[in-house]
C-alpha cells in the first residue's frame, strides 16, 4: 500500500515556501457533506487559510527590534519634568471640567469641605483622621471615574442602548458604594 500524498504547500507571500510531507502549519482538513448535490455527492475537504506572515522590520530597525505600538497617542513620549507638568495640567483641566459640568461632583466637593475639618475634630489620632479623609477623597475619585465613563459613552452614542445603560448604572453603583464606605468609616471611628 502506498503512502498518501501530502497536501500541496500553501502559498507564503512574505517568504519562502516550505516543502514537507506533512500539512503546513495552520492547515486543517475537514469534511462536510455537500447539500443540494444529490445523495451520491462525496464530502469536500475544507482547508483553513494560511497564517499571515510577520511584517518586515521598519527601516532602520534591526531584526530583533520589538513591535511598535499601533495608533500611539501623539501626546505620549514626553519624559522627565515636561511629562509631569503636562500631567498636572491635564489633571487640573479634568478637575475644572468635573466641577463645571457635574452637579454631583460639586455636591461632593462641598461635602468634603464641610467634613474634613470635622474629621480633624472627631478623629482621636492620625490614623482615624486619615481614614475619615481618605474615605471622602475616595468618593471624589470614584465620581471622577464615573463622570469620565459617562462622557466617553455619550461621545460614542447618545442613543438608548442596554449596554450604555449598564455602563452608566455600574458607574452610579460605584459612587453609591463609595458613599456607603464614608458612612461606615465615619461611624466606626465615631462609635469605636
Amino acid at each position: 500500500m502506498t503512502e498518501p500524498k501530502a497536501a500541496p504547500p500553501l502559498p507564503n507571500p512574505g517568504g519562502t515556501t516550505k516543502h514537507s510531507t506533512k500539512p503546513a502549519g495552520g492547515q486543517v482538513a475537514a469534511y462536510l457533506p455537500q447539500t443540494g448535490d444529490g445523495a451520491n455527492a462525496g464530502p469536500k475537504p475544507i482547508q483553513a487559510a494560511p497564517p499571515l506572515p510577520n511584517p518586515p522590520p521598519q527601516t532602520g530597525e534591526g531584526a530583533d527590534a520589538g513591535p511598535k505600538p499601533v495608533n500611539e497617542s501623539p501626546f505620549k513620549g514626553k519624559t522627565g519634568l515636561q511629562r509631569i507638568l503636562n500631567a498636572a495640567g491635564y489633571s487640573w483641566a479634568g478637575l475644572s471640567a468635573a466641577f463645571r459640568h457635574e452637579d454631583a461632583f460639586r455636591q461632593e466637593v462641598f461635602l468634603l469641605v464641610l467634613l474634613v475639618p470635622l474629621a480633624f475634630y472627631l478623629g482621636d489620632n492620625g490614623i482615624e483622621r486619615a481614614m475619615m479623609i481618605a474615605s471622602l477623597l475616595l468618593v471624589l475619585i470614584v465620581e471622577l471615574l464615573n463622570s469620565a465613563v459617562e462622557a466617553a459613552v455619550d461621545r460614542v452614542s447618545l442613543e438608548l442602548h442596554p449596554l450604555i445603560k449598564r455602563a452608566k448604572d455600574m458607574g452610579s453603583a460605584a459612587v453609591m458604594i463609595s458613599l456607603i464606605n464614608v458612612a461606615v468609616v465615619w461611624l466606626l471611628v465615631i462609635l469605636g
